[in-house]
């Protein structure tokens, strides 16, 4: 059976046999992309078993390490923490497949210029903070970072032409991103052109099957590494593998470590470290109901306080036996151009159709054990999401600057 025959054999088993409709249209590298494409399809997003269910359980508060304690405690914790890195058991996962466009810029977001006087980049921010613990450790941390098809080629030759802001280039390695089709709401995925299915980045929680798939996530079990830091590119203050997060972790037993900062207010748009049904979960904040939301402990302080940052340490052995289960996948409803019966391309005006993504907040999850670990807002927690006002480049300049770093 050759390419084309086993392509066909497996879009009539899951019923799309309607994405080889124009491949008799199509020249030779139009018909090797189209078949590639259908090849690398993971059925499983589609199945009931993958399907996110109504989450089961009470919500209820969950304990976690606050400033006192850690502050109490940092030596110790900085020492196991200290220790792991130098071994090389700890390795950082940067999430950068994002694109700046909300923010107006055209590029991958990290490599977007925020300085004032003179050029200071959102990656040259996330490589000094990784610099500064590997000089308090001692050691280089292995750097591995998902890209998108978008935003691959770009990344690559803009931190090459910047010298990796001076990191080693031997510690870092690339990965992209797994993409997902969409689907109409029957199920039936859609194409985006005549040799071309539509596709979308699979979701964050996507990196670890994407890593994987990369064979890195071997590569790094044959070199000794036991824990992945996940962080998000949008967080110029952020602590990359912080020995001191790293050895509260490790010290602690817990297979995954999540920081968090103190909620600013009920209403904060920020997921929330608690337990549901008795596990470590992380709850949105739409979630919540108003009574939760605003309940106060006996110190006056919320109950519902642990406002998630997008910085996990996750076990590697734990990570591969969850590997094993299904992933939730959520399917969300979106406007998605597709190619109509005619073989026209239709913008539609509204909700057509689903994309489908997993998210690293569900692994927290299935890792079973966590351990809230409290960091400083002011210190590092600078996001960049917004063009302006709140989490903007703006907000985030006048952070860097109280945190002593020249604009």
């Amino acid at each position: 059976m050759d390419r084309y025959e086993r392509a066909r054999a497996l879009c009539r088993e899951h019923g799309q046999e309607q994405l080889l409709a124009y491949y008799g249209e199509l020249d030779e590298g139009e018909r090797g992309q189209l078949l590639a494409q259908i090849e690398s399809i993971d059925w499983s997003i589609f199945s009931d078993e993958a399907r996110v269910s109504q989450p089961v359980g009470d919500i209820s508060p969950i304990e976690g390490m606050d400033t006192r304690e850690i502050e109490a405690r940092k030596e110790e914790f900085f020492a196991a923490g200290r220790e792991a890195v130098r071994q090389g058991k700890v390795a950082a996962l940067l999430l950068a497949g994002g694109q700046g466009t909300r923010l107006g810029y055209n590029g991958p977001k990290g490599t977007m210029d925020i300085g004032v006087t003179r050029p200071l980049y959102i990656y040259e921010c996330l490589f000094r903070n990784l610099e500064e613990v590997c000089r308090a450790c001692g050691a280089a941390v292995p750097l591995y970072i998902m890209t998108s098809e978008k935003t691959d080629e770009e990344t690559r030759s803009f931190l090459k032409a910047h010298d990796y802001f001076g990191y080693p280039e031997g510690k870092i390695r690339f990965f992209l991103q797994d993409m997902a089709p969409a689907t109409d709401f029957s199920g039936k995925i859609l194409l985006e052109g005549k040799g071309r299915l539509a596709l979308s980045p699979n979701g964050n929680g996507g990196c670890f099957s994407s890593l994987r798939r990369a064979g890195l996530m071997e590569e790094a079990a044959r070199n000794g590494v036991e824990w992945f830091n996940v962080f998000a590119v949008d967080n110029v203050l952020q602590r990359i593998a912080d020995p001191v997060f790293v050895g509260a972790t490790l010290l602690s037993g817990a297979d995954c470590g999540a920081k968090f900062v103190r909620k600013c207010e009920p209403g904060e748009r920020v997921g929330v470290l608690c337990r549901r049904g008795g596990m470590p979960d992380i709850v949105e904040y739409y979630e919540l109901s108003d009574e939760m939301a605003n309940a106060r402990d006996e110190r006056g302080g919320l109950v519902y306080s642990f406002g998630v940052i997008l910085n996990y340490l996750f076990r590697r052995e734990t990570l591969e036996k969850i590997a094993r289960a299904v992933i939730p996948v959520h399917r969300a409803k979106k406007k998605i151009p597709f190619l109509n019966e005619a073989g026209e391309l239709i913008k539609p005006e509204k909700e057509n159709g689903y994309k489908y993504e997993t998210l690293v907040v569900d692994v927290v999850r299935l890792m079973g054990s966590c351990l809230p670990f409290e960091a400083v807002r002011e210190r590092e927690f600078a996001p960049i999401k917004n063009a302006e006002g709140k989490d903007s480049v703006q907000s985030a300049r006048e952070l860097l600057k109280c945190n002593g770093v020249r604009l």
